[in-house]
């Protein structure tokens, strides 16, 4: 699999959860304990209209990240 982030995939994608960037670390333990921990599965469920936030639906929930936060994920593209 080819590591992505979240910006590059499209409504109804599903992905895992690969790592976080290195340049973002004040997101890294919010988005740890929103439960976004390596090897998670997630699914696009929505993007609002200008494209932030991104609604993702992981462990269960809808969660929905903006950009910024978005762009610490580092994604692989599941099947």
């Amino acid at each position: 699999m080819i590591a992505t982030n979240l910006g590059e995939m499209a409504l109804g994608d599903k992905g895992i959860v690969a790592g976080f960037q290195k340049s973002h670390k004040g997101y890294r333990k919010k988005l740890l304990a929103m439960g976004l921990t390596p090897g998670t599965a997630f699914s696009i469920t929505r993007y609002a209209p200008m494209g932030d936030p991104v609604e993702i639906r992981v462990r269960g929930f809808a969660l929905s990240l903006r950009k910024d936060e978005a762009a610490t994920l580092v994604v692989e593209r599941a099947e």
